[in-house]
């Protein structure tokens, strides 16, 4: 991988991580018309541009997250008074919540890790599962001005939607995002709730990821690999900034037609 090529692939994750327009889709489509070897470029690269990732939530969200690990810290020390701290403080709700979501993802990925890999080589499902991408933003016009709250059922089914959202092409915020949306979760509530729960996934993969890179050792790609985790750090803060504003104001159905057009062409040329 040239340092161009990993610029641009790391502006692309940076920006599709966070932007409802699935990074793992555009990744696939990506390196396939750069003409990419998936196999060898996947665990080096993707390692460092999901670290980037990673470094653009903590960011924006250093206080909330800071909070969660003092709640979580807190109930640790005291496991007796979790169920009145559960009840009374809502970072702690917050953080139980965040839990419940790795669930289904945690099964999903268990039971279904070979298949998951494997729809990766396949640009052709991945631009079909863009234009489901399409749908599911699509849909959130027909709950214009949700106004609930989070609760643990709408957690779970939320980690149910991020647990599809492994499949190449399916976005993840946008899956997460659309399905607290369509639960009558407020659209910040719900697109924060979408950025925090992407933490110990993101980190879970890249400690994994980094196990086999440590194996396989660095090589000579030191450079260009850097350029991808500053790229995908800078625009994936960006990203966050765009992404709470289009939800705030209900407009997601605009990066469905966009997801629309992308699906709809790589069926056609690929």
């Amino acid at each position: 991988m040239t340092w161009w090529e990993a610029l641009l692939l790391g502006l692309v994750q940076g920006l599709t991580e966070f932007i409802p327009v699935s990074s793992s889709g555009h990744l696939v489509l990506g390196q396939y018309l750069l003409g990419l070897d998936k196999e060898t470029a996947d665990v080096t690269f993707e390692v460092f541009v999901h670290f980037g990732t990673v470094l653009s939530i903590l960011t924006v969200y250093w206080d909330e997250v800071a909070e969660l690990l003092g709640e979580a810290w807190a109930g640790l020390r005291a496991p007796a008074k979790v169920p009145a701290r559960y009840a009374e403080n809502d970072t702690f709700r917050l953080g139980v919540f965040i839990l419940v979501t790795l669930v289904p993802t945690g099964v999903a990925y268990v039971l279904f890790r070979d298949a998951l890999e494997q729809a990766f080589s396949s640009p052709q499902l991945t631009s079909a599962m863009l234009l489901v991408t399409g749908l599911l933003l699509l849909l959130t016009m027909i709950r214009p001005q949700p106004g609930g709250e989070l609760n643990g059922i709408k957690a779970v089914v939320v980690g149910v939607a991020q647990s599809f959202a492994m499949i190449p092409g399916i976005s993840r915020s946008g899956a997460t995002i659309c399905t607290a949306l369509y639960q009558n979760v407020k659209p910040e509530r719900a697109a924060n709730f979408s950025f925090l729960m992407l933490l110990p996934v993101v980190i879970g993969a890249t400690i994994l990821k980094g196990l086999e890179l440590a194996e396989q050792g660095l090589g000579t790609a030191g450079m260009p690999l850097l350029l991808g985790t500053v790229a995908a750090y800078g625009s994936g803060i960006v990203a966050i900034y765009v992404v709470l504003d289009v939800v705030r104001r209900g407009n997601l159905q605009y990066f469905a037609y966009y997801c629309f057009l992308i699906g709809g062409l790589g069926l056609w040329l690929l």
